[in-house]
């Protein structure tokens, strides 16, 4: 009922620059906040960013002051600009929303995920 689409992922050299997106669709009624999380294979996924529906937003440490969340409430659409890319950015991305949906009659509210989209920093 509820699919959120990553775009934007692929091979980027040391200092370079990307911009991810993702758009959620379905039956939904409201969403609360948007966000990106990244994982390396082995580890944990880990926060990247997040953007709640008030504008509150939310940075990890290694991110701030070279990423840069955005959202599009009109579209379902949350961005992520990426800059200054080094190796360390390189993982897997995923999109993140909490929201609220219409199944039937009925609402359901919970946290949904994407596919992921897989970033590269490398020369």
């Amino acid at each position: 009922q509820v699919q959120l689409v990553e775009s934007g992922g692929g091979l980027v050299q040391p200092g370079g620059s990307l911009r991810l997106s993702c758009a959620a669709s379905g039956r939904i009624a409201r969403i609360y906040a948007m966000g990106w999380y990244r994982q390396v294979p082995g580890e944990q996924r880990d926060l990247v960013a997040t953007t709640t529906s008030t504008g509150i937003k939310n940075y990890a440490d290694s991110v701030k002051g070279r990423f840069t969340i955005s959202r599009d409430a009109v579209k379902k659409t949350v961005y992520l600009q990426m800059n200054s890319l080094n190796a360390e950015d390189t993982a897997v991305y995923y999109c993140s929303a909490r929201l609220t949906y219409m199944d039937g009659i009925d609402s359901r509210t919970g946290d949904y995920w994407g596919q992921g989209t897989q970033v590269t920093v490398s020369s």
